[in-house]
């Protein structure tokens, strides 16, 4: 936990002493062994980022004076169009596109995702939001993604895609296409990432139909919990 994340609830009192319990006061005592006196980067869910100065501890909780003072990082300038993971590989993903700094998110449907994946608990609000607090607690942000789920391929390629991709670089990652992905690229840009397997070649020609360009990452087949940071890093290195 690179910043403690606090939550308007968190202030009950003071408007600049925040209290603690649970998860966060557990992870204060064993990891960061704080002290009364002691300081944390801390930052607001959805605010700025700052300090906050240890002013109390007890048995279950623990209380800050908190001061901030800067914005959070910048947002990646990009829509991701995920084909919904294996449930295990689900919270990997969130996290990591919660870090890399991924806003606006999309789980869609594809032939190559099983049915029983969208029946999966972690796709629950709590879950995702859950894993997207470990993420951005990882990463030293404050603005929570925006995940959509949407569980029809072809309405949601024919009907929605085309005005979330307006005004957009539009990119498909798929290992059988001759054209490499971009590298740093300075446009805002919709990229959309297949399952386990790739798009199969009709999802591949629907997307091109709605004017998106395939693009690859070398002979080798990664796994979308890899595949999807390497993209971001190439797209967005610095970022």
């Amino acid at each position: 936990m690179n910043l403690i994340l606090l939550e308007p609830s968190d202030f009950a009192g003071a408007a600049d002493v925040a209290v603690l319990r649970g998860r966060r006061f557990q992870h204060i005592v064993d990891v960061h062994k704080a002290e009364v006196g002691d300081t944390l980067k801390v930052g607001v869910l959805q605010g700025q980022i700052g300090e906050g100065v240890v002013i109390e501890r007890g048995e279950q909780h623990i209380a800050l004076t908190v001061s901030l003072h800067r914005a959070p990082p910048p947002p990646l300038p990009l829509n991701l169009i995920l084909a919904l993971p294996r449930p295990k590989m689900l919270k990997r993903t969130i996290q990591h596109a919660t870090a890399l700094g991924v806003k606006a998110l999309y789980l869609i449907n594809a032939y190559r995702v099983e049915k029983s994946y969208w029946q999966s608990p972690w796709l629950a609000e709590d879950k995702l939001r859950e894993q997207c607090l470990l993420g951005l607690e990882q990463a030293v942000d404050t603005t929570m993604p925006a995940i959509f789920l949407r569980k029809r391929f072809k309405p949601f390629v024919e009907d929605e895609l085309p005005d979330i991709a307006a005004a957009s670089r539009k990119l498909v990652a798929h290992p059988v296409t001759d054209t490499p992905c971009p590298v740093d690229i300075c446009e805002h840009t919709t990229l959309a990432v297949g399952p386990e397997g790739g798009f199969i070649p009709y999802e591949v020609e629907k997307l091109q139909a709605a004017g998106f360009e395939s693009v690859h990452l070398g002979p080798r087949i990664l796994r979308v919990e890899t595949a999807l940071p390497v993209l971001l890093a190439r797209l967005f290195p610095g970022r």
